[in-house]
């Protein structure tokens, strides 16, 4: 693992300070970025996204320039992961041991780490805990992630790899970390962005490069779903095989068109 941390590179002993907003809040965004062949993809899209969390949150907007100078040190650095991820991870930096922020500045950590490649099916299962779509940081992608570790634990001891929200309404929403589509009679669909779901890279290039309707879909039309399949930043476009209790065809004949026309057109530009 190669860290960047506040203008230098470091090894995995890199430490912030105990007081840091992200640590004792989790008063931070991040971003995670899929390295294939020692390249990160769609780059420009995820800083986009990471202006948008982080002024979304009340930080001040992330020197661009100064996160493309991490994200290249550190490939440079780690030149031979021919799959991994990248993450750039923003926060509050040093501050009170209170919900007020400090003066010190942000802190900014980019870092990378190779991986293995998802499966290309998996599971999803439901969760007995929803998304409040109201919530001041809905739609940003922060460092406050306990809701998701929980879920995501819930979902692995039942067989899952995912686990799937509904809204305080609801609706489905997405997943700890992916954005999730549905086949209904040949129809392509995925939640509205007002449900609560984030604005998932992945997400929106399917949606621009295949097509979907984006609709609200009450949780329980999930069981009359013909496919379904998540995408996120590593999963790229993953079948799903089962959910909850049923078991799904997988890919489907519109899975398998998505995926295809994904790798496809992502192999063409590294950064669309």
């Amino acid at each position: 693992m190669i860290i960047w941390l506040n203008g230098a590179l470091r090894d995995e002993s890199a430490a912030i300070s105990p007081l840091d907003h992200g640590l004792t809040t989790g008063d931070g965004v991040f971003e995670t970025l899929k390295i294939v062949d020692g390249q990160p993809f769609a780059v420009s899209k995820h800083l986009d996204r990471l202006v948008v969390s982080a002024t979304g949150l009340g930080l001040p907007a992330p020197d661009l320039a100064q996160v493309r100078d991490a994200i290249a040190t550190v490939v440079k650095a780690d030149p031979d992961i021919s799959f991994g991820r990248l993450r750039i991870t923003y926060t509050g930096g040093v501050s009170p041991l209170s919900s007020d922020r400090g003066k010190a500045g942000p802190t900014l950590i980019v870092a990378s780490q190779a991986i293995e490649k998802p499966a290309s099916s998996s599971a999803i299962v439901t969760v007995p805990w929803v998304r409040n779509e109201r919530s001041a940081v809905a739609g940003l992608k922060t460092t406050s992630y306990a809701e998701n570790v929980r879920a995501l634990a819930y979902a692995k001891a039942r067989g899952g790899s995912e686990a799937i929200f509904a809204n305080t309404v609801g609706n489905l929403c997405e997943g700890t970390g992916s954005n999730i589509f549905c086949v209904f009679d040949g129809e392509l669909v995925t939640p509205t962005l007002e449900s609560g779901a984030l604005a998932g890279v992945t997400r929106n290039l399917v949606i621009a490069w295949f097509g979907a309707v984006e609709r609200d879909v009450p949780l329980s039309r999930l069981a009359e779903a013909d496919e379904i399949f998540l995408t996120s930043t590593t999963r790229d476009v993953q079948a799903i095989h089962r959910a909850d209790d049923r078991d799904l065809a997988a890919p489907g004949e519109v899975t398998a068109a998505v995926a295809k026309v994904f790798a496809a057109r992502s192999a063409e530009d590294l950064d669309p």
